[in-house]
């Protein structure tokens, strides 16, 4: 399986996005629209092709000088186990020399343990207001 990296956005269906990650459990309730805005107001941005098909995806926020946090981590359930999540990982780290890169997962410890992540004592949230309530997901 020949897969490519980019960070061409304007290649990116972002109905036919969230309908997959819908149909994956990865679905966060973003519409479209705020998917789209979510990566075009990232640092780094990373896509993964087979062929024309999005199969995987990620994107990085960073301060440019010593810390950045991952987010969006995704790959289509046919394709995991490929090398396309590492594929992602090495493509935006390679992007932030000298950082950290922070995450928040619920389920991929052992993946991200594999790329040389550590655990980090505690990690704290805070939502304002109600989840995903704002401008940009009412569009």
């Amino acid at each position: 399986m020949s897969v490519t990296i980019d960070d061409h956005l304007d290649r990116v269906n972002w109905t036919e996005l969230k309908e997959r990650l819908v149909a994956d459990g990865f679905d966060n309730g973003r519409s479209p629209t705020a998917l789209q805005k979510s990566f075009e107001n990232s640092q780094f941005v990373a896509f993964a092709w087979y062929d024309d098909r999005l199969v995987g995806m990620a994107r990085l926020l960073s301060d440019g000088v010593c810390a950045a946090y991952l987010l969006d981590v995704w790959t289509s359930s046919a394709c995991r186990r490929m090398g396309i999540g590492s594929a992602l990982m090495t493509y935006l780290a390679e992007r932030v020399p000298g950082q950290e890169i922070g995450l928040n997962t619920e389920d991929a410890h052992r993946f991200y343990l594999k790329l040389g992540f550590f655990p980090r004592p505690m990690f704290m949230a805070k939502v304002i207001g109600d989840f995903l309530d704002n401008d940009a997901n009412r569009s």
